[in-house]
């Protein structure tokens, strides 16, 4: 299955650990006998994976898949969840921006290591000093 998705054998028995996928039936060589429907529930964790959806969270939109009838409140309030995580760590990188942006405005030109206004600030940093990249950072 691995060559077929791309994924790693050992992310693949992860998965198969955790719960996300069924584990494969076994051949006589003992090699795993993986089918379709193991092909399809490892597109779908991947898909989740990619829109950085936690472990918890597939589990449990994989048990939705097999409860049809169930009311879909609880799948949109995960998928809000994770838009409200995200905004977070949208905010948490714009912040993070605006110190590397303050950091880099301390060295503009080419010189010398030992005039380096970034490595300065690093430096102080380092010793428990104030640095321009946390001062703007609160403001």
């Amino acid at each position: 299955m691995s060559s077929a998705t791309g994924v790693d054998v050992g992310t693949i028995r992860f998965y198969e650990r955790a719960g996300l996928l069924p584990a494969p039936a076994r051949q006589a060589n003992g090699y795993r006998a993986y089918g379709q429907s193991h092909l399809e529930g490892l597109s779908f964790v991947r898909h989740c994976r990619a829109l950085d959806i936690p472990l918890s969270d597939i589990k449990r939109l994989l048990d939705f898949t097999t409860a049809n009838e169930q009311d879909c409140a609880d799948i949109n309030q995960l998928v809000d969840e994770q838009i409200e995580r995200v905004r977070a760590r949208l905010k948490s990188l714009k912040a993070l921006e605006k110190q590397l942006t303050g950091l880099r405005g301390r060295c503009s030109q080419p010189h010398a290591a030992k005039e380096c206004g970034i490595l300065s600030e690093l430096v102080s940093a380092a010793h428990g000093e104030g640095c321009i990249c946390h001062s703007q950072a609160r403001t």
